[in-house]
């Protein structure tokens, strides 16, 4: 029929990995979805996802965890070292590992190819934000729609506009990422190395031989392929052995914010609500978190709840801004290099090594199974 009006109860704009994972957690819950995205293609993308054990179970519970082809490369340990203190931090957790390391576009690929067989995907689709509000008729691809809610998944570099404010954080850093091999296998160990230059996180990455590891250089600084080699080597030579990275070395703006809706017309969900610094390696798992926390709102409210999208930006702004602020701070202390600094980095450390409690909290943390709410 010409005129007919498809009513769905999800629009999802923005089919990137944590829109498309949106989706498909809606839909598992038997809510209808449609996904729409400017890109008709998949954006290349090389980079592995450092996957918690929370959001493990989340891949699993949805389905796509079991289709990753790639095997995924467990994290049993993880090892915090600094130039400050003499003695690492290490932590593990022989009951499970703390978690997994993925090809990040196999995922998406996995997820989109899901959508697309549900035809639940439309593709090529460049709309202004302001043209589209819930219980207003949109027409899309010449057929009209009317969506009771709207969930906003467009990564960090949206502009801000009078229905969205982005707050943010003052930064100049850049993120270095890349892959090297090296002659030792990583023992599915995860570290970070808080260098004078900025901290440096190695992960295992998937290899059959255990002779591949992803870096995540991050600074103010710009550095040459030579001299992330150089660093890389001056760190993880005894651990890792010999050290030749790949080619490719991508590199990523650093922009910490948090996000605010206005109108209240808008779901905000992964880096479009808050993007943290990569220190802390939970920038995706905080994705998920917010997924989880929408599902578990619409678990106990119904779906007509005037007050359901208060309620979910009540339970994220905990969370969201811990973890902005605590990366931020962490970061910030240690480039000020002053000695009130050095005393509260040692004190943290001390605590750490001293307090099993203290340890099993940042374990807890680590998986993504302790809850701030």
């Amino acid at each position: 029929m010409k005129n007919k009006i498809n009513n769905y109860d999800f629009l999802v704009i923005g089919a990137g990995l944590i829109g498309s994972l949106t989706a498909l957690s809606l839909l598992k819950k038997k809510f209808s979805v449609l996904v729409i995205d400017k890109n008709k293609d998949i954006p290349k993308d090389t980079r592995t996802l450092a996957v918690n054990a929370n959001s493990k179970d989340f891949l699993k519970k949805i389905g796509v965890w079991n289709k990753v082809k790639s095997e995924p490369e467990p994290i049993k340990k993880i090892v915090i070292k600094d130039y400050i203190n003499k003695q690492p931090l290490v932590f593990d957790n022989p009951k499970e590992e703390m978690g997994n390391v993925i090809f990040n576009r196999e995922l998406l690929i996995i997820s989109r190819k899901i959508l697309i067989k549900q035809k639940l995907l439309v593709e090529g689709i460049n709309i202004e934000i302001e043209d589209i509000l819930p219980n207003k008729k949109i027409s899309i691809k010449g057929k009209k729609y009317l969506f009771k809610y709207i969930i906003l998944s467009m990564g960090k570099r949206y502009q801000n506009n009078h229905k969205i404010k982005k707050f943010t954080f003052p930064s100049d850093h850049f993120s270095h990422v890349g892959f090297f091999r090296h002659s030792l296998k990583h023992k599915q160990t995860a570290f970070e190395i808080f260098t004078p230059e900025g901290p440096l996180a190695v992960l295992p990455s998937p290899d059959r031989y255990k002779k591949k590891s992803t870096f995540i250089l991050s600074s103010n600084k710009n550095f040459s392929k030579k001299k992330i080699n150089s660093l890389i080597e001056k760190y993880f030579n005894t651990t890792h052995g010999s050290i030749k990275l790949e080619n490719e070395i991508n590199k990523f703006e650093i922009i910490p914010h948090l996000s605010i809706n206005k109108s209240n017309e808008y779901i905000l969900i992964g880096d479009t609500l808050k993007s943290i610094h990569p220190v802390a390696g939970q920038g995706w798992n905080l994705g998920i978190k917010d997924i989880q926390i929408l599902e578990n709102i619409l678990d106990h409210h119904d779906l007509n709840d005037p007050n359901l999208l208060k309620k979910y930006y009540s339970y994220r702004i905990i969370e969201n801004t811990s973890y902005l602020t605590f990366t931020s701070f962490l970061n910030y202390i240690y480039e000020s290099k002053n000695p009130l600094s050095n005393l509260i980095i040692k004190t943290g450390f001390k605590a750490l090594n001293k307090f099993n409690f203290l340890r099993r909290i940042f374990i807890k943390q680590a998986m993504g199974r302790s809850k701030l709410i």
